[in-house]
C-alpha cells in the first residue's frame, strides 16, 4: 500500500509585485499555513518519504517553509511538470517515477488537485482550500500501477482549522 499527500500551496499574495503567476509569492497568512502543516505530518508521524514541488514560487516556498517547520528530512525536489497541469497529466507522471517511495507528497494547485484528488478515490467531488493537505492510501505496490479510482482518504485538514484548535477560537 502506497499514500499520496497532496499540499496544496499556501495563500498567494496578490499584491505583491511579480512577473508573471509562476513567481506570485506566498502571503504571510501562506507561510504561516505551510509550517503549522509540515509540523502537522512531523506530529503525526506522516513525513513523506519523498516530497516533489510544483515549480511555481508560491509551492516551492510552502514545501520549503513546511519541510522546515517540521523538521523532514526526505529528499525534495522542483518538477516543472506539476505546474499548469491536469489530473491525468500528474497520474502519468507520478506513474512515471523511477522511484517507489511509500509515500510521496506533492505540492501544486488548484483546480487539479481537487479533480486529481477526486478522481483517485472514485468520482468524489472535492475541494481542497488553499495551504490544505490531503491524503489517500492506495491499494498498489508501485506508483507504475497508479489508476483513478484505486484510493482511499484517509483525511483532509486545511491549515484554518489547525490554527483555530491550536488557539482555542
Amino acid at each position: 500500500m502506497l499514500s499520496l499527500i497532496l499540499f496544496r500551496h499556501g495563500k498567494s499574495d496578490w499584491d505583491a509585485p511579480y512577473a508573471s503567476d509562476h513567481e506570485r509569492p506566498l502571503a504571510q497568512r501562506g507561510r504561516d499555513a505551510s509550517r503549522v502543516m509540515g509540523r502537522l505530518l512531523s506530529h503525526t508521524r506522516q513525513i513523506p518519504e519523498l516530497a516533489v514541488s510544483s515549480s511555481a514560487l508560491r509551492a516551492r516556498d510552502s514545501l520549503h517553509l513546511a519541510a522546515r517547520a517540521g523538521r523532514w528530512h526526505c529528499p525534495m525536489r522542483i518538477e516543472s511538470a506539476l505546474y499548469e497541469s491536469s489530473a491525468p497529466d500528474v497520474l502519468n507522471w507520478v506513474k512515471g517515477l523511477e522511484e517507489n517511495p511509500g509515500s510521496l507528497l506533492l505540492t501544486g494547485h488548484e483546480p487539479t488537485w481537487s479533480d486529481l484528488a477526486g478522481r483517485l478515490i472514485g468520482n468524489a467531488v472535492l475541494k481542497v482550500p488553499t495551504g490544505a493537505m490531503l491524503r489517500i492510501d492506495l491499494d498498489v505496490e508501485r506508483w507504475g500501477q497508479l489508476a483513478f479510482g484505486l484510493g482511499e482518504l484517509r483525511w483532509l485538514l486545511p491549515p484554518k482549522l489547525l490554527i483555530r484548535a491550536k488557539n482555542g477560537k
